[in-house]
């Protein structure tokens, strides 16, 4: 609906890839909605996955012995975080929706990405002991995942080789997203584009664009380890 803000957070280095492709048909088809719609391009940002002494300005809360969490936590409350994080921290701020389009790297989101969610996502901002999962501070949100395997779908089920897709999912929606209080919606899989022909390809575009074409509508997915597990 117009009005909503998107931040589409994009890991991949060749914008002609299938992955470039998703993410340009996700801003034209939320634009067109009349969204805002903003693009975190990580490897065209050159984003800093390193999580050091760098992400805080000025002095150590403690000199003595450095320690991530508590130093960023101290920051992020006196506004003593390096500015590409508070950029970052903004763009979440503002967004109603939050959307991850990347390669599945070794079961998991690319370095780049992972190295995002390490240092935007600081205690203070995104959850707080005891505001983590439903309670999290970021909980008026809406979060998905959309991505490209190597492997082919009968390859990512209970019976196959790699175990079931949703076994993946747990460590990203549940122990990333959901901690954080942002509900989830069903991920966007696009399985082995590498492999298939380009008509299919197209097709998985198409299917994309139509979802978000109704994407505001849907309900987030149970947030229950049943969902990944079951």
């Amino acid at each position: 609906p117009p009005g909503r803000k998107v931040l589409i957070v994009y890991a991949h280095q060749e914008p002609k890839s299938f992955n470039g492709s998703l993410k340009t048909v996700a801003v034209e088809e939320l634009s067109k909605q009349g969204c805002s719609v903003t693009v975190s391009d990580l490897y065209a940002m050159q984003f800093e996955p390193r999580a050091t002494r760098s992400d805080i300005v000025g002095c150590l809360h403690n000199p003595e012995e450095f320690n991530y969490g508590v130093e960023t936590w101290e920051a992020y409350k006196r506004g003593g975080l390096s500015s590409d994080l508070v950029e970052e921290q903004k763009k979440v701020q503002e967004a109603d929706l939050l959307i991850f389009q990347f390669p599945l790297y070794w079961f998991s989101m690319p370095a780049i990405m992972k190295g995002w969610m390490d240092r935007v996502l600081v205690q203070g901002f995104a959850h707080e002991f005891p505001d983590c999962y439903d309670s999290g501070l970021l909980k008026n949100k809406l979060g998905l995942f959309s991505f490209t395997t190597g492997g082919s779908r009968e390859m990512y089920t209970k019976e196959g080789i790699s175990g079931d897709i949703r076994y993946l999912l747990w460590p990203m929606q549940h122990g990333i997203m959901h901690f954080c209080g942002i509900k989830v919606l069903a991920p966007h899989i696009c399985f082995a584009p590498e492999f298939v022909p380009e008509e299919k390809r197209k097709e998985m575009l198409i299917a994309w664009a139509q979802r978000l074409k109704t994407l505001w509508k849907e309900e987030p997915i149970d947030c229950s380890s049943e969902w990944y597990f079951k």
